[in-house]
């Protein structure tokens, strides 16, 4: 049976990005850069497709992460060896910092923001019992 996972989407990178483009923009406006400000939109709008098309999918044995035409990857659920709670910043197919580190194969790993982590990583482990999950302190006690 096949379940999507929704990227989390972080508010406080949307507003970092509202900022950055915000104050970019009104700088344009003063100097009536129209072009740069046409340029700008485009980002916006880019940014809005990538975060709307970021999403996790497990399929039987196989985990998909998309985002946008960007990224597409698939990992085999029975390969993961660690999921990890992180906050790095690195660029990933996440749209928010409250993310997991996927660590499959010998050296490779994804970072990803799926909205409701626990129950992804729940099913990620009644494929594969052997996932090690280490999450933040606080969280063991909830």
């Amino acid at each position: 049976r096949m379940k999507k996972y929704r990227s989390k989407i972080g508010i406080g990178i949307v507003l970092f990005i509202a900022i950055v483009i915000g104050i970019t923009s009104a700088i344009l406006i003063i100097n009536q850069a129209w072009p740069g400000l046409l340029i700008n939109m485009m980002v916006v709008a880019f940014i809005i497709y990538v975060f709307t098309s970021t999403y996790y999918i497990i399929n039987g044995n196989d985990l998909i992460v998309k985002s946008g035409f960007l990224v597409h990857i698939t990992v085999k659920i029975d390969r993961i060896r660690k999921i990890e709670e992180t906050r790095n910043p690195i660029s990933s197919p996440a749209a928010s910092l409250d993310r997991i580190g996927i660590f499959y194969n010998k050296s490779d790993y994804v970072i990803i923001s799926p909205e409701d982590k626990m129950d992804f990583i729940d099913q990620l482990k009644m494929i594969n019992k052997e996932i090690e999950v280490i999450l933040k302190k606080d969280r063991l006690n909830n």
